[in-house]
């Protein structure tokens, strides 16, 4: 099968990143054709205007709809494409210039009807950017599960950026209504489905996430009160490792508790374990200031997603 990619873009409200991410598609070193499809959510500040600077070197359809969020978004893209496997990436990403070229040589090699791709901080990025960033892929902090480690039938693709053949798309229907981990949602509806997916690690954006404390810690409590309701939704996929978070703020504030009483063993557990990742931090990014702000994002993190989860899961809370 001939691939023809379409790519997905859902905006909102953001026509600086939009310029700079078709920037990075007219840059790519795949030869053949593909179509970019804009869909504008309802944006006060549109990115229209910005299309108009590249319409005559990419091929851009752009759409504009009341706002109903990311997921309708996607799959009101997917329905105006005229692909046949659809690209679906955040307006926050960049592209490397081998990105379409990879994702071609690895389907052409090993079709799925689905993949995801890793992510990771362009040079160009705030040191709070790249500290979220290493918070959200190392191992230390997340096990690796955001796109270092490879399997096919188990990776669960994210939304910024992911693959999906017209196929997979038409038989689920693509995003569900869920305001939050509609994206896992899709992945799991489509392995139960018997649709196989896999990573790509060398199919990587740079995703520019978050830019403060305060936006990371919404989007990881978003992410945290996601995951009790998935696994209600799909109680085969439910993990004690998903629990680690909320225990890992739970028994930090009993460290902090124990040490204002004299015992201070538990706490050392937590200073070692913060040392860890500033050093590997510090010497992945090949930056000091980005180790001593990982330590911040990943307490953060843990905040966020453990406080979420807890909420979710006591509350029965439904997206």
């Amino acid at each position: 099968m001939e691939l023809k990619f379409s790519l997905i873009i859902p905006v909102y409200n953001r026509p600086k990143e939009i310029e700079e991410l078709l920037h990075s598609c007219i840059i790519q070193t795949y030869k053949n054709d593909f179509e970019i499809i804009i869909v504008e959510d309802g944006s006060i500040f549109k990115s229209d205007e910005v299309l108009k600077k590249y319409e005559n070197q990419l091929n851009i359809n752009y759409f504009f709809k009341e706002n109903s969020g990311a997921g309708a978004s996607r799959n009101y893209g997917m329905q105006q494409a005229t692909g046949n496997y659809f690209i679906i990436l955040d307006s926050d990403v960049l592209l490397p210039t081998r990105y379409l070229e990879e994702v071609q040589k690895t389907l052409t090699h090993q079709y799925t009807d689905a993949f995801g791709g890793s992510d990771a901080a362009h040079e160009s990025f705030t040191a709070i950017q790249k500290a979220i960033n290493y918070s959200m892929t190392s191992l230390l902090t997340t096990g690796g599960i955001r796109g270092k480690k490879k399997s096919v039938d188990q990776f669960q693709p994210r939304s910024f950026n992911m693959g999906i053949s017209k196929k997979a798309f038409e038989a689920t229907n693509g995003f569900s209504n869920m305001k939050y981990g509609e994206d896992i949602d899709l992945s799991l509806r489509l392995q139960e489905m018997g649709f196989e997916s896999q990573l790509i690690s060398t199919a990587f954006v740079y995703h520019k996430r978050r830019s403060t404390f305060k936006q990371f810690l919404q989007q990881t409590y978003n992410f945290g009160t996601a995951r009790p309701v998935l696994n209600r939704k799909f109680p085969k996929t439910a993990k004690i490792t998903y629990w680690f978070p909320s225990l890992f703020i739970i028994g930090f504030l009993l460290a902090i508790i124990a040490f204002l009483c004299g015992y201070w063993q538990l706490l050392l557990f937590y200073k070692i374990y913060f040392v860890a990742i500033f050093i590997d931090s510090s010497i992945q990014n090949n930056n000091i200031k980005v180790g001593v702000l990982s330590i911040f994002t990943a307490l953060i993190q843990f905040l966020g997603y453990g406080t979420g989860f807890l909420r979710s899961f006591l509350s029965h809370q439904k997206l």
